[in-house]
């Protein structure tokens, strides 16, 4: 698909990011996504939760191209208010090709009939409702935008803005970004925050596995609290792919 000419003999998707990472080391986050649609073009898309910090990068898009492809994965485990918040952060900034991604009915109806496989295993729970929905509309991409930054937890304390991804790159313009970053940008731009923020949920995922967090906590120990699990799983390896797998 889209591939800038200048970084057109890079083939390694591996180093592709690098060349990209290096090039754009420092750069504002909109001028990031601005390069990256540039480079993969159509076959680029943002995969966004609507959760408590997405309006910022949101926002940047729409800056760049309101008509990128925004993509929305629908668990139907998810809060009223994340649904309500999706809806008035597409007419605000008026976002033209939001993509609401779904757990299939057959992955459903086999492994999850009753709706409760969330109490007894969240990561198989989180692979049906989160990372295949996402794995079969990354599938045709050259490269998707995250809006994973360092601060959020040890776990991304490394990541790059541009990365690679199996077969594709996976872009973060908001890595080095702080909280303080993001307040000041949601002030300069009068960006409703979350509903459930001012309710203490610092990140917002499904209902069921998500809880208010206390002053000095990590900002992410509301999700799957007292257990092991960090992450929803759709920044982790794809198997099927290759060897190394494509985190998506």
């Amino acid at each position: 698909m889209g591939r800038h000419e200048a970084l057109a003999a890079v083939e390694d998707t591996g180093d592709l990011a690098r060349v990209l990472a290096a090039r754009f080391d420092g750069a504002p986050a909109e001028e990031v996504i601005a390069a990256a649609r540039e480079q993969f073009a159509d076959g680029l898309a943002l995969v966004s939760s609507f959760g408590a910090e997405s309006a910022v990068l949101l926002h940047l898009a729409a800056r760049v191209d309101p008509a990128l492809p925004v993509l929305f994965i629908d668990t139907g485990k998810l809060f009223p208010a994340t649904l309500r918040y999706r809806d008035t952060l597409v007419e605000r900034f008026g976002l033209r090709d939001v993509r609401v991604l779904k757990p299939s009915v057959e992955d459903l109806q086999a492994e999850d009939p009753t709706g409760a496989l969330w109490m007894r295993d969240t990561d198989a729970c989180c692979d049906i409702r989160k990372v295949r929905p996402l794995a079969r509309a990354v599938a045709g991409l050259d490269a998707w935008i995250s809006g994973r930054k360092r601060f959020q937890a040890s776990s991304r304390s490394n990541i790059p803005l541009f990365e690679a991804d199996g077969p594709r790159v996976k872009v973060n313009p908001l890595a080095d970004w702080d909280p303080g970053d993001l307040r000041a940008y949601m002030q300069a731009h009068d960006l409703p925050a979350h509903p459930l923020v001012a309710e203490g949920y610092p990140s917002i995922g499904c209902m069921p596995c998500t809880s208010p967090v206390a002053e000095g906590e990590d900002p992410r120990a509301g999700r799957w609290r007292g257990g092991e699990k960090t992450e929803c799983g759709i920044h982790f390896p794809l198997p099927q792919e290759n060897e190394n797998g494509a985190g998506i």
